[in-house]
């Protein structure tokens, strides 16, 4: 007998999240080549479904975010939706070319995405930390502050963190442990 997988994801209205959506090719970099194209998806995004960006990581193949809704909405599925769907769309005019779903749906990206809600002051820190830090975690440069898609260089502009911050990965793995094994399993 087969059973269907059903996700209970958290909800709070006007609540913040910690969220994680990956591409399907785990080797493609196409977030960080058509960072342009996400940043006018996300644009279009806030303006159809309005949301605070707490921070946020762009890498090649996934993407980080702390997301603040408006009071009374705990509907991040639809933006998430909404947010694939112009993506993909902006990408396909210009011709990037992506196999499809039986359905016809294109596979850019993968089904489902990870979610945490945030609990504290201390918990929202550790996810800041968590994403700032990710590119050296990935391997892709030595200093955070060397990442350019990342709300970082916001948070030292604005004096939240030092231009010297740079993260650790003690710092991080506390992170890691409060989300579980769901959060390190594969490569977020």
């Amino acid at each position: 007998i087969s059973r269907m997988v059903h996700y209970r994801r958290s909800r709070v209205r006007g609540g913040c999240y910690f969220l994680t959506v990956t591409l399907r090719d785990r080797r493609s970099a196409l977030l960080v080549e058509h960072i342009d194209a996400l940043r006018a998806a996300m644009g279009a995004l806030i303006q159809r479904l309005p949301l605070r960006i707490d921070a946020m990581v762009v890498l090649p193949d996934h993407l980080h975010a702390l997301w603040t809704l408006p009071a009374g909405d705990d509907d991040y599925s639809l933006r998430w939706q909404f947010l694939k769907a112009r993506f993909t769309r902006i990408v396909r005019k210009r011709g990037v070319d992506q196999a499809r779903y039986r359905r016809g749906e294109y596979r850019i990206w993968q089904s489902r995405f990870w979610e945490h809600t945030i609990i504290d002051d201390a918990d929202f820190a550790r996810h800041v930390d968590y994403i700032h830090f990710n590119p050296v975690k990935h391997g892709l440069v030595k200093l955070p502050t060397d990442w350019r898609w990342t709300s970082l260089h916001r948070y030292v502009r604005e004096g939240h963190l030092p231009a010297t911050w740079c993260g650790t990965p003690e710092q991080n793995l506390e992170v890691v442990r409060a989300a579980g094994s769901a959060m390190t399993s594969g490569r977020r």
